[in-house]
């Protein structure tokens, strides 16, 4: 005696793999676009802290190349009776071709 497997049953084998090969697609592309992301993400922050990078490497270039009378024209911090005021160094030129009669 022989006994025919319902009809149902294969149905239901090729829909649960079917679903199931649909549940793995949208797992495996949900990775890749997570992936797609993470490697945006870095990409973005790679250009930024280049740009960053740059600015500050202009930004010291133009500190280094402007007049250095224009940092001491600045008043120093403390007001107006600071010790700091009594201490500027001063300095005197005096050339070397003039030579004084005694």
């Amino acid at each position: 005696m022989t006994t025919a497997t319902p009809l149902t049953n294969n149905t239901q084998l090729s829909v649960n793999v079917t679903t199931k090969s649909q549940e793995q697609s949208l797992y495996q592309s949900s990775g890749a676009i997570v992936a797609a992301i993470v490697v945006g993400v870095i990409i973005i922050f790679t250009v930024v802290l280049l740009i960053l990078k740059t600015y500050n490497r202009r930004m010291r270039v133009r500190r280094e190349l402007e007049p250095k009378a224009f940092k001491l024209a600045v008043p120093p911090p403390g007001g107006h009776n600071s010790p700091s005021l009594a201490q500027q160094p001063s300095v005197t030129f005096i050339p070397v071709d003039i030579h004084l009669q005694s």
